[in-house]
């Protein structure tokens, strides 16, 4: 039987990879249970990615990618306006809806404690959204706000509760000089 050519499977799989952790956690991804979401031959994730943390490295960086574009899209490349609000607008709109993105994000950055290869990845994005809200502010509060953005983001997942716009609006300024 003559190969199939599927030039967007390598985006399948790690869009099955999010999916699979979305649904099971770190604990039920492997190679099988990704090929099984994606409905593709096992050898095709050992193809794309040798190892589970190539896997993991993909995820998160899709990830991180996904919620930069959401938070590129929130600022306006004019710098003007309030920061804080758009900062929690976009927050919003990360957190709206399926929360899947999100709540892998975070488990792919604890399960960076135990395993450095996905440390790169999260420093990566800090940098990047960094370097995004330091063209408004200084580098120091852009750290700040990072910190903060993530604490918020944290609390709703653990929490279960609904995202609180003006909250996170309120909090954002306080940082903002």
């Amino acid at each position: 039987m003559p190969r199939r050519y599927d030039p967007d499977r390598r985006r399948r799989l790690i869009d099955a990879a999010i999916r699979v952790v979305g649904r099971d956690g770190i604990a039920g991804l492997s190679h099988r249970s990704v090929a099984a979401e994606a409905d593709v031959p096992l050898g095709s994730t050992t193809y794309h990615f040798a190892t589970l943390e190539e896997l993991m490295v993909a995820a998160l960086r899709q990830s991180n990618e996904n919620f930069g574009r959401v938070l590129a899209e929130q600022l306006p490349k004019d710098g003007e306006g309030d920061l804080a609000a758009e900062l929690a607008r976009a927050l919003g709109a990360w957190l709206d809806g399926d929360r899947t993105g999100v709540e892998l994000e975070y488990e792919l950055y604890l399960e960076a404690l135990r395993r450095p290869a996905l440390r790169p990845v999260a420093a990566e994005w800090t940098e990047a959204a960094a370097a995004l809200l330091a063209r408004r502010t200084d580098p120091v509060t852009a750290r700040a706000l990072l910190a903060l953005l993530d604490g918020i983001c944290l609390q709703v997942l653990l929490t279960g509760g609904s995202y609180d716009e003006g909250y996170a609006r309120a909090a954002l300024s306080r940082l903002i000089p």
